[in-house]
């Protein structure tokens, strides 16, 4: 049996890799799939593909696109979420600060460099006019959690999360949210590491024909936004929102669309240079 390492973020958006380990489709074709979660997201994840700890990776599209110009060995093999992510912009419920303006300057939470967190403060700066140079200063504080305990304890002003799993902090007052941030892009694309898929494209390619099949049929799954509200401790009604305006994919990214990641990318001085398309993908 083929052991395979993927990593993501333990989250709703990942509930169909938990559905498909748990029915044992993977192991019904010989492959032992083993499941790694990182709170650390995108940036923790990029470090565990170089570091060969993980094989594929359920990613965010604007940082791994990053981390493989940056000099990240591995390729991107398709879309999995089609849908923008919704980014809340956070302050602590006690902080000063009320709009979007009053944090402009102030100090942002990241969980790592290159991270989502990282790269989407610049959007939203870009967004609102602001000097990317002057009005942008970073903190890391690794996840969700280290950003809940540096805003609270005023160590950080402001924090970008994905703004459905942050609702609960807010609506138990711990947080407040000011404003969102939409990624301007499908949020999130599924990677590999080169070395790896030149061994096992065809167990690559297994892998996302059963992930497919399940996001392909996720929002018709009987009392599946009952399952996420119970599993990640959410309002039956965010669920159900959230999957209002949340689409799968089940192909590879276009070439247009990376275009458009690596275009802004660029305008925010965030990557060097475009690559072309052939060298960030790779089709299975």
């Amino acid at each position: 049996m083929k052991k395979v390492n993927i990593g993501g973020v333990p989250e709703h958006f990942n509930l169909a890799w938990y559905l498909t380990l748990k029915n044992g489709e993977y192991k019904a074709e010989d492959i032992n799939l083993r499941w790694h979660d990182y709170h650390g997201g995108t940036g923790q994840m990029c470090k565990g593909l170089r570091n060969s700890d993980i094989d594929l990776a359920v990613i965010l599209t604007e940082g791994i696109v990053k981390d493989i110009i940056d000099g990240n060995p591995s390729s991107i093999v398709q879309t999995y979420t089609q849908s923008p992510l919704i980014w809340g912009i956070h302050v602590s419920a006690e902080s000063k600060f009320k709009t979007i303006d009053d944090i402009k300057g102030s100090r942002a939470a990241i969980s790592r460099y290159g991270s989502g967190s990282h790269l989407m403060a610049f959007v939203n700066a870009k967004n609102n006019g602001w000097d990317l140079e002057k009005d942008l200063n970073f903190s890391v504080i690794e996840n969700l959690d280290g950003a809940v305990e540096g805003l609270t304890n005023g160590n950080v002003d402001y924090f970008l999360w994905e703004k459905f799993t942050t609702k609960p902090l807010v609506d138990d007052g711990i947080l407040r949210r000011i404003g969102n941030c939409p990624s301007p892009w499908p949020c999130f694309v599924i990677a590999v590491r080169d070395e790896f898929l030149r061994n096992n494209e065809k167990e690559v390619k297994t892998i996302l024909n059963i992930i497919n099949g399940t996001t392909s049929e996720f929002k018709n799954i009987p009392s599946i936004d009952r399952t996420i509200a119970n599993r990640y401790g959410q309002e039956l009604e965010d669920v159900q929102q959230w999957l209002s305006i949340t689409e799968w994919s089940q192909k590879l990214i276009d070439e247009e669309t990376l275009n458009k990641v690596q275009n802004q990318l660029l305008q925010l001085n965030i990557i060097p240079e475009k690559w072309a398309y052939k060298d960030l993908v790779h089709k299975i």
